[in-house]
């Protein structure tokens, strides 16, 4: 099972929205640095695909970055890799749950046409997970993501 890192998104303080950047260090026991969550020692990342899946059954036009999700991927199945280790670039990380969607992200994405109940609806089960990081790297848009195999 293999897929690639499309996009990383960084925002420095709640509130601001989150800025794409082409490279990051993911840091063992400190998570995504520059993040406003650095030092908790956790990532959260999304399939791309999902958030088109969520654009095509709402008929918004999200895009990834307006998840909240610090990481994009393409081709991986996440909620798989909970409870999995697997690398995410030059990192490794350990799937621990998943970043299921709550009213917050329904309203801020919200439309006239979709209410904020419909939005977390349409998310469910799919808005990505949360994952330790348990060994630091660098991670770019490009890298490759796939599950750790252990013998």
């Amino acid at each position: 099972m293999a897929g690639s890192i499309e996009a990383i998104y960084v925002s420095a303080n709640h509130g601001e929205p989150k800025a794409s950047i082409p490279r990051a260090e993911l840091r063992a026991k400190v998570g995504l640095v520059g993040d406003r969550y650095a030092g908790h020692g956790v990532v959260s990342i999304i399939e791309a695909e999902a958030v088109e899946a969520f654009n095509e059954t709402t008929g918004l036009s999200v895009s990834p970055d307006e998840t909240g999700r610090n990481v994009v991927t393409r081709g991986i199945r996440l909620n798989d890799l909970v409870g999995r280790t697997f690398r995410l670039g030059e990192a490794t990380c350990k799937g621990f749950e998943l970043c299921e969607p709550c009213l917050v992200l329904g309203s801020r994405l919200a439309s006239t046409s979709v209410r904020p109940h419909e939005v977390v609806k349409a998310f469910t089960h799919s808005a990505g997970i949360r994952a330790h990081v348990v060994a630091s790297g660098q991670i770019s848009a490009g890298d490759v993501v796939t599950e750790h195999l252990t013998a």
